[in-house]
């Protein structure tokens, strides 16, 4: 139909010219209004913009019923915006698993028939105010009066819309009288009282997210909105067969109707922070629906995995707390596998092929010579892949099937001559696009969840298990997780071990998950950090300061704080106070009493930060100077120079400074922290590893990303210590005031106590 004709047939539906123009230009609208206007004569007043709301929202599962809606909008039996709504609702719940539609549970869900009288919405109206009454004759005209519209609809759902509006506002004129000066006037400003509310850690950490989720099962049950088990037909794009219902009905039995998902990571590197998404949306869907969550290792590639990578992810996800219902394999499913894909063969949906991996790459290639050969010679042929018959790289298994992107016939079986570690018996492995959807069939999975790189592989997913004749899961994409700084590539980051830049993949410079922890990073920063960024379809980098900041909050309420001193400065007090050393109680949580107090040593020869010394202070300065005292935090002491010892070099090597109570004294501009009789310890300093912001971009690092490399990432201190964390084990953290937050690294020994620095404190740099 040419484009004017349809024009002139949107307009008489009553819609302006221009909104004709716009919807003309969204295409499967124009086909779906299209169809809906066949055999329809003279509309009644109304039914056009209803056929236009119904051909705009109706979904893609149910669109084989839009003659059947056209009639009945026609008619006039669906003569609302309420009922056409209730009316696709009912089809994509019933119509979509049957052409035939049950005519009598249709009318009753959509209000068929059903007058609603004035009489009836001026009691239902009458009943809902006199419910209001108090809040109504208390805020007059300033009530909201939407609230009691949206009873009214409940009570009432097929009222005419206008009908119950305009008798809400003649029944609250009949109660209030018309508006005084005073329901005219702009309300009063409230003022909002400014109270001074105490710092206090709270023991549970959440960060707030931009999707308003404090975690991640708040975010997967408030912001996620997927389909729910066994209404796999309402998800768009999902394709039903007239087998659907049954293997639908079948799968529930199995799943007992509950949220089924799986985290599926192949075994052949260490999980990063991108994981650490998957694995939050994967087992938090799970949990916040009351589901299950299965760990499955993707062990199809025997050449690149070792046993180790299984162990470290299980071990991280455990580590972000965690526990998988089960653990499966895909090669649990290899006997499995290989059956289905003699199956296809026999219905001519699959044929080996002899094509090279390069003759295959790009999109819309040329059609494989081979893809109409005899089913039986494909048969022989897969059987000789399979014992070993045919040279790895010569033969390959093909599925018949165009995905979204333009590629043509995915690979499902190769050949390689590597043995399994679990199986041991095979020299064909299934690929990916192959075993994904098939295991996810085979474990009842409701919810196949993965990054938007695999949006293109759906129709395939689809396809496969149809082709089958097996249940097919839905398939959902989400962004994927790319952070600033940093590369998690497995073959970069072997690159960055052999070339000595980084010493092996739990380097805390790197962002794997065993990197991270080891810096420090607590698991429930991680997590909240994942539900702040929220789920959406979206791809993006956030910058490494986001997840320090998730971290800052987690640490600032469960990280003790000590003394510590990194540049180590001698300073003897002349006029020490005390015959011999004495002991400070000092809180484990400064404005917490209730957590605890540790013992530190207050003695005549202290240390503090070099850095809180100048000799000639800038303006602005706040520590220690020859003209300038400065506070020593929790021993009640103000220091001043009084000499200056020097070595040889000329430089500072000891200050001589007396003190004096802090009752009694002038405040000081600062208070710092010191030690005494400390204990020695390495302390470890990080930087991002990467000059730049994307280190894989040529456009930004022309030299490749090992040429941006920071030098300085790595900066290791002899540092002073309070004797407090002397007993302290691997991972445990805390907090050394007014430097930052650390942890003890695994290169602990018995006398010699590592530390990590996890982030650094968001402090006044003049308090530094």
């Amino acid at each position: 139909m040419a484009s004017e004709e349809l024009l002139g047939k949107f307009v008489a539906l009553g819609m302006t010219e221009q909104k004709a123009k716009e919807t003309l230009k969204n295409t499967n609208v124009t086909k779906n209004l299209t169809e809906a206007l066949k055999g329809v004569g003279t509309l009644p007043e109304g039914a056009g913009m209803l056929l236009y709301h119904m051909a705009s929202k109706i979904k893609p599962q149910i669109v084989a019923h839009i003659s059947f809606l056209s009639q009945y909008i026609v008619t006039q039996k669906l003569d609302t915006i309420p009922r056409v709504d209730a009316a696709l609702e009912f089809l994509l719940t019933h119509g979509v698993k049957s052409t035939t539609i049950n005519v009598q549970d249709f009318d009753k869900a959509c209000g068929v028939g059903i007058i609603v009288t004035p009489e009836e919405i001026d009691k239902t109206v009458e009943g809902v105010i006199k419910k209001n009454l108090d809040a109504i004759k208390e805020q007059r005209y300033r009530f909201n009066v939407g609230k009691i519209m949206q009873e009214v609809r409940t009570a009432l759902p097929w009222a005419d819309g206008k009908a119950v509006k305009s008798e809400v506002e003649v029944q609250i004129f009949d109660l209030l009288g018309p508006k005084t000066e005073a329901d005219l006037a702009p309300p009063p400003k409230v003022e909002k009282k400014s109270e001074k509310k105490q710092k206090k850690p709270e023991e549970v950490v959440q960060v707030d997210s931009g999707d308003g989720a404090s975690n991640i099962a708040e975010l997967m049950r408030t912001k996620v909105h997927f389909h729910a088990p066994g209404e796999n037909y309402k998800t768009d794009g999902y394709v039903v067969t007239p087998d659907t219902e049954k293997l639908l009905k079948e799968h529930l039995k199995v799943t007992g109707g509950t949220v089924r998902t799986r985290f599926p990571p192949e075994p052949n590197g260490i999980l990063h922070i991108g994981h650490a998404k998957a694995i939050n949306i994967n087992f938090g869907y799970a949990q916040a629906h009351g589901g299950t969550c299965f760990l499955r290792y993707d062990d199809t590639n025997p050449e690149k995995e070792e046993e180790k990578f299984f162990i470290g992810i299980r071990d991280m996800v455990e580590w972000l707390g965690y526990t998988p219902a089960r653990v499966t394999h895909s090669s649990d499913n290899f006997q499995q596998l290989y059956e289905w894909a003699v199956q296809l063969i026999r219905a001519g949906k699959a044929y080996v092929c002899h094509q090279k991996s390069e003759e295959m790459k790009g999109f819309n290639p040329v059609p494989s010579p081979w893809r109409d050969r005899p089913i039986e010679e494909s048969l022989l042929l897969f059987e000789d892949m399979r014992r070993g018959k045919i040279a790895e790289g010569t033969a390959t298994l093909r599925m018949k099937i165009t995905l979204e992107e333009g590629k043509m016939d995915p690979v499902a079986y190769r050949i390689k001559f590597i043995p399994h570690p679990r199986t041991n018996d095979w020299c064909i492995y299934p690929t990916y696009d192959y075993t994904h959807c098939l295991c996810d069939s085979i474990e009842n999975i409701t919810h196949s969840l993965c990054t938007k790189e695999f949006q293109s592989r759906r129709s395939s997913y689809y396809w496969l298990c149809n082709a089958l004749g097996i249940y097919c899961p839905v398939q959902w994409e989400y962004g994927r997780l790319n952070v600033n700084y940093t590369v998690v590539s497995k073959r970069k980051i072997a690159r960055l071990i052999t070339e000595k830049i980084v010493h092996d993949w739990d380097d805390p410079r790197l962002f794997t998950l065993t990197a991270l922890r080891r810096r420090g990073f607590p698991p429930e920063a991680i997590n909240n950090f994942c539900a702040q960024i929220g789920v959406t379809g979206a791809q993006g980098s956030v910058d490494p300061a986001m997840l320090d900041a998730s971290v800052r909050d987690v640490l600032n309420a469960t990280a003790p704080r000590t003394l510590v001193v990194l540049e180590p400065l001698k300073v003897t007090l002349k006029n020490f106070p005390h015959a011999t050393a004495t002991n400070l109680s000092v809180p484990n949580f400064p404005g917490n009493p209730e957590k605890g107090n540790h013992v530190i040593k207050l003695d005549r020869v202290i240390y503090i930060e070099r850095t809180d010394f100048k000799e000639t202070p800038e303006k602005g300065y706040r520590r220690l100077a020859p003209t300038q005292s400065v506070g020593l935090r929790h021993a009640g002491l103000i220091i001043s120079v009084a000499d200056i010892v020097r070595d040889a070099s000329g430089c500072v090597q000891e200050l001589v400074c007396n003190c004096q109570a802090v009752e009694g004294a002038e405040k000081p501009k600062a208070f710092i922290q010191f030690v005494s009789d400390p204990l020695t310890i390495e302390v470890r300093l990080y930087e991002p590893l990467f000059r730049h912001k994307n280190p894989e971009d040529p456009a930004e690092v022309p030299g490749g990303f090992l040429s941006d490399c920071n030098p300085d990432s790595k900066i290791i201190l002899k540092a002073f210590a309070d004797k407090h964390v002397a007993g302290a084990k691997v991972y445990d953290k805390f907090q050394f005031e007014r430097i930052g937050f650390f942890s003890v690294d695994p290169d602990t020994t018995p006398g010699k106590l590592v530390f990590n620095r996890t982030v650094t404190l968001k402090e006044d740099a003049g308090k530094m």
